[in-house]
């Protein structure tokens, strides 16, 4: 699976404000209501109760939320780098500046996981996380992130 069936050009946002944890999962919600007509309160809803779970938040200033949606075919993913990191209770308690946020249909176990994989597998990329930050342009982050997919094992 790669980043490019998930994740559409529209998805990807570059210098989001957000002082809280909760103010990003909601301003995620809102992009995902806005470009892939998602229900913007279920999505948040869906995120919050997956946090409540155990924090998404992987380290090395990444997060990962995800939820599973009833109202979906395929997953969908929106990205985002925050103009100032935000505390998300991560597993290093680093503070948060890349979040990738994946939506997928509620039966989808193995595509969920694939998607997850792929996306962790590319966060956890100290490069492509270097030229992630170095970045201001949604085009160029949704490049970086759609970029060379293929050579690394899926």
């Amino acid at each position: 699976m790669e980043l490019s069936e998930i994740l559409s050009a529209d998805a990807v946002v570059s210098q989001l404000n957000a002082t809280s944890k909760k103010r990003l999962l909601q301003e995620i919600a809102r992009v995902a209501d806005d470009v892939y007509g998602l229900p913007c309160k279920d999505i948040f809803e869906s995120l919050q109760n997956r946090e409540l779970l155990g924090p998404t938040g992987m380290g090395n200033g990444v997060a990962i939320p995800h939820a599973r949606l009833a109202c979906l075919d395929d997953v969908k993913g929106v990205f985002v780098r925050l103009e100032n990191p935000v505390d998300y209770e991560s597993v290093d308690r680093q503070p948060v500046d890349l979040v990738f946020a994946l939506f997928a249909p509620e039966g989808a176990g193995a595509m969920h996981l694939k998607s997850l994989a792929r996306v962790s597998r590319t966060l956890r990329d100290q490069t492509i996380c270097a030229k992630l930050r170095s970045s201001e342009d949604p085009n160029a982050l949704f490049a970086i992130l759609t970029s060379g997919q293929t050579s690394k094992a899926a």
